[in-house]
């Protein structure tokens, strides 16, 4: 991401009492008195973020003076006139024109006589001229210009001639100006005296603006949470006191975003703000959204589009005089033909493809910007008007573009004149500077000084994520070090020969990947505003589903459910730190808690795949060749088995999909399996899977049929799990021995209507026999749902989430099928007619059964003959609030239910309840999570993969919130199947037999029927 100055805020223009301005008046007959009232009407019209209609009643005002007159007022009116029409000027043209009716007004001033009339004029004046400098990125000469003009305010103000609205204001925009010039101290103690002020003298609008500087401070110093809550506190204010100045507040908003690595949730909010801004015709803000969105796209790697759109910038920027701005602009251009040209030439390699990177994203020719020269003469230009973050960031570019160049002492030159970063500089660029130092030892051959410096950049970017709120922002962060943590696994992977190097290249492993899942959850805070938006949005998703089966229109719902859904994600992220991080797990622990089982860490580089093997005591590295014919044996065997998913399939077409899903699987076995044999033996296995390895079911690989196998995104979140599943059964009194409650999950995971036929065809792209099934596939009974409109749940097909892989997401955008859940608890119940009851097995059981189920009810009522003391909750009984009470600290919990995977917002994956959809943000937000929990049904376990491994989703969110293991299944599954797998797995069970151990057993009788993996805990 491009930082560029904090700005900012909307800035206020004019001098009058807040509540004059709201006032509409007709514009009396005599001149002065007509230039005043339209001025008032101006100052409106310009503090509501409208300066090209202010302009326009401005001309107006100055026709209706009387020419050259003495008249003291007429002066004074004409002076503010001015005063507004310049900062008008400003922005909707040019600065110079904008500073030439303020050199008139400056010279009105001299026809007045010295006292506090002339004292609050010149401040006025003065502040505005600051003002404008300001916006213009002149942010020194603007500090000495508010200096001089607030004590002339004041002493206005204590001789009776003031205007609280302009010291309030001038106060605000010099404390936005200590923003620029990253002070944050001065700016905070200037913001917290205008609230003061606004709140003194009624001024709401000065307020909200108030807390909106205050978020831009919070970013300034990194808190990124607290940027957030206040930014989301001025938009309130600001849609019901100014909505023309919400697009303005929208920039920064995404600022924080991508400060956060949400480069997605950045860019949507700036596509929206792009048009209002444009309509207003404020160029300085729309060419800064221009160069936010153009960071964004920057973070997303679309190198074209950060070229096309910073460019733009640097024009606007230049039209109107905004000089230090378009040396930003520059920069961001800068970096995007950069970081093109070095995807194109790895460390170590040299020439002059460094600078003329090549493929779509390079956006043409490139080799005469990106250079060191180049960007070493931007950094001189932006050091030269005080930018220091973002002179340090060209001078980094050019220090990577040199060693690429194999110019190393050029590099080590540029990198010492690289200055300390200070407590305001942007994580990202404190990244950068740790990669600069870590490729040029790399160069110099000091491998270990390369690794120091990724390590000492990895607990910064920690550092920084312990303050995050809510699952997205600490996912996110991983972004600003995945180049940092890439060169350090690459250069341990290239030098790992022996089993110290395999132990050392174990613990990088763990420092890089899936850091979200080794946090202790803290209690969430109580946010109203959150609840009553995820209310808000349950009914509202009713509603859209009865209007789409009713054939109405659903463009104004669609667009209410949308904005909320915005508003959830924005809560969420502030509301309160997410957990306590746990330190990453040591290579002896690991093994000791092992025992007899083996641990395998997959990782890659470029095309290149490798296994860590932990085993015995003993630690190994198999490589294991290249990707991608792996990546494309998951795709084609995920096709093959949702295609044989359906019960009632001919034979002679099951034989032909069969045939080649055990292609699939012995590829894959081939690939990631055999390999290990000698070092795995017979052993159970945890594994940690990279990327898209997430997605494949393992139990179908011939050489794990019948194996344990458990599958976690890190060591670190994987002894996490075993230990809070020691501690559970510790405080049950068992010696190891899971208890009867334990079973239920399995047993309650039973899908009743597995993925119809169309969801079985739509996942059948690619070259193997799935492709021969669609058509037979739709008359196959076994499976219910089918196509229909997207979101209606009787014609939906079911996913929910668990870690995996985007290259099998569902095409369509959103998936939906018929889910049976069980999440794993512990305390009283309550059955079905409300009688409080102690279940048998010493442990709270709940059974939920959705609504609209034909099979849910008898599904629920087997299990309760299991499990004769649980709580019931089905029918309409079965709402999003009770159920979240009801499986809050539970052991065991079996929900029925839709379900829909939402792969553009993992959160919002949902099981849809009798009052409408219970969300994972909800169930991640539980005090208690569910100890286990069983997604028994097609595709659930479905998320979305962040840079660092950072997999997350339903499923996946109950992990990272605290719940101990989840199991679900990769695929399509068909009822009868399904029903099969999860009666031995629930007999299995009932009898103590572990977690994985049961699911393995019950998988393999018809493996490639009962694609179900065991994600945590395997007890």
């Amino acid at each position: 991401m491009e930082h560029v100055p904090p700005s900012r805020g909307p800035l206020v223009v004019t001098a009058l009492p807040e509540q004059q301005i709201a006032e509409a008046m007709d514009v009396p007959d005599n001149g002065v008195d007509q230039a005043r009232q339209l001025h008032r009407r101006a100052v409106a019209t310009s503090a509501k973020g409208r300066p090209a209609e202010a302009m326009k009643l401005l001309n107006r005002a100055l026709r209706a003076l009387p020419a050259d007159s003495a008249d003291l007022e007429a002066i004074t009116v004409r002076t503010k006139v001015l005063n507004s029409l310049a900062y008008a000027e400003a922005e909707t043209g040019s600065v110079a024109d904008g500073l030439a009716h303020l050199d008139t007004a400056t010279e009105l001033l001299g026809g007045l006589p010295q006292g506090p009339r002339r004292s609050a004029l010149a401040g006025l004046v003065g502040q505005q001229h600051a003002l404008i400098l300001h916006r213009a990125g002149r942010t020194a000469e603007a500090l000495d210009l508010y200096d001089r003009a607030v004590p002339l305010l004041e002493r206005a103000a204590a001789g009776g001639d003031g205007d609280p609205i302009v010291l309030t204001r001038t106060v605000m925009n010099r404390g936005l100006t200590y923003i620029a010039v990253g002070r944050p101290g001065p700016a905070e103690r200037d913001m917290l005296r205008c609230v003061a002020l606004a709140e003194e003298h009624d001024l709401p609008l000065l307020k909200a603006k108030a807390t909106h500087n205050l978020g831009d401070i919070a970013q300034l110093t990194g808190d990124i949470p607290s940027a957030l809550r206040h930014y989301t506190e001025t938009e309130l204010a600001f849609s019901r006191l100014a909505p023309d100045l919400v697009p303005r507040l929208r920039i920064d908003q995404a600022r924080a975003m991508l400060a956060a690595g949400l480069a997605e949730e950045a860019a949507r909010q700036l596509d929206d703000a792009l048009p209002a801004l444009r309509r207003h015709r404020i160029s300085q803000d729309l060419a800064e959204a221009e160069l936010a969105r153009a960071a964004a796209a920057l973070l997303q790697e679309d190198f074209a589009l950060a070229r096309q759109l910073a460019g733009a910038a640097q024009r606007r920027f230049l039209r109107r005089g905004s000089t230090s701005w378009a040396e930003v602009a520059a920069l961001t251009r800068m970096r995007a033909d950069a970081v093109a040209a070095l995807r194109t030439t790895p460390l170590g390699s040299t020439g002059p493809a460094a600078a003329a990177p090549a493929g779509p994203t390079a956006a043409g020719p490139t080799a005469h910007t990106a250079s060191p020269g180049r960007a070493a003469r931007l950094a001189d230009r932006l050091a030269a008007i005080g930018l220091t973050d973002e002179a340090a960031v060209a001078r980094m570019l050019a220090v990577r573009l040199a060693l690429r160049r194999g110019a190393t002492d050029t590099a080590r030159a540029l990198v010492e004149q690289v200055p300390k970063p200070g407590h305001t500089t942007p994580v990202d660029h404190r990244m950068l500077l740790r990669l600069c130092r870590a490729e040029l030892s790399v160069t110099s051959g000091d491998r270990r000084h390369a690794l120091a410096e990724a390590r000492a950049g990895l607990v910064e970017l920690g550092q920084v994520r312990d303050r995050m709120g809510g699952l997205d922002l600490l996912c996110g962060t991983a972004v600003h070090g995945r180049e940092l943590g890439e060169l350090a696994v690459r250069l341990v992977l290239d030098s790992t020969h022996t089993e110290a190097d395999a132990r050392r290249l174990f613990g990088w492993l763990e420092r890089t990947r899936a850091q979200v899942y080794r946090y202790e959850p803290l209690p969430a805070i109580d946010d109203p505003m959150l609840a009553e938006r995820v209310a808000e949005i349950r009914s509202l998703s009713r509603a859209l589903q009865q209007a789409k089966l009713a054939g109405r229109a659903v463009d104004e719902l669609a667009a209410r459910h949308e904005q909320l859904r915005h508003e959830v994600r924005r809560l969420d992220w502030y509301n309160s730190p997410w957990g306590r991080p746990r330190p990453v797990c040591g290579l002896p622990e690991v093994i000791e808690r092992l025992g007899e089982r083996a641990l395998v860490t997959f990782t890659g580089y470029a095309d290149s795949l490798a296994a860590v093997v932990v085993a015995g005591g003993r630690t190994r590295l198999v490589r294991l060749g290249t990707a991608v014919g792996t990546v494309e044996a998951v795709r084609q065997l995920h096709a093959d088995l949702d295609a044989l998913a359906p019960d009632h399939l001919p034979e002679r077409l099951v034989t032909a999909i069969a045939a080649s899903a055990e292609l699939r699987a012995k590829v894959l076995d081939e690939a990631l399996i055999r390999p290990l044999a000698d070092a795995l033996g017979d052993r159970e296995l945890v594994l940690v899977p990279t990327g898209s390895l997430y997605a494949v079911p393992w139990g179908v690989l011939p050489s794990l049929r019948g194996r344990p196998v458990v599958v976690v995104p890190s060591a670190t979140a994987w002894l996490a799990a075993e230990e809070a599943s020691a501690a559970s059964r510790r405080a049950e009194g068992h010696d190891g021995t899971p208890s009867p409650a334990h079973a239920a999950h399995a047993n309650g995971g039973r899908d009743t209507t597995r993925a119809g036929a169309a969801a079985a065809a739509r996942g059948t792209a690619g070259a193997s026999a799935a492709d021969s099934a669609a058509g037979a596939s739709a008359a196959g009974g076994g499976t219910r749902g089918g196509g229909g409109v997207r979101g209606v749940v009787d014609s939906a097909r079911l996913r929910l989430s668990v870690p995996h892989a985007r290259a099998v997401s569902d095409p369509t955008g959103a998936a939906e099928d018929r889910a049976s859940v069980a999440f794993a608890d512990d305390a009283t119940a309550t059955d079905n007619d409300g009688n409080d009851e102690t279940g048998g097995d010493g442990g709270r059981v709940v059974l939920i059964g959705g609504p609209e189920l034909a099979e849910a009810v008898g599904e629920v009522r087997r299990l309760r003959s299991v499990y004769p003391g649980a709580r019931v909750l089905d029918g309409d009984r079965a709402v999003a609030s009770r159920v979240l009470a009801a499986v809050d600290g539970a052991r065991l919990a079996h929900l029925a239910a839709h379900g829909v995977h939402e792969p553009d917002n993992a959160l919002f994956s949902r099981l849809e309840l009798a009052d409408g959809p219970l969300f994972a943000y909800e169930t991640a937000r539980l005090p208690h999570p569910p100890e286990q929990v069983v997604l028994a049904a097609c595709e659930l376990a479905l998320s979305h993969i962040r840079p660092g491994d950072e997999a997350l989703g339903f499923a996946g969110a109950l992990l990272a919130s605290g719940s101990r293991s989840v199991v679900a299944a990769v695929s399509n599954v068909g009822d009868r199947a399904a029903a099969k797998t999860m009666d031995e797995f629930h007999r299995l069970l009932a009898v103590g037999v572990d977690t994985a151990a049961a699911l393995a057993e019950a998988c393999a009788a018809d493996p490639l029927r009962r694609p179900f993996v065991c994600f945590g805990s395997g007890h």
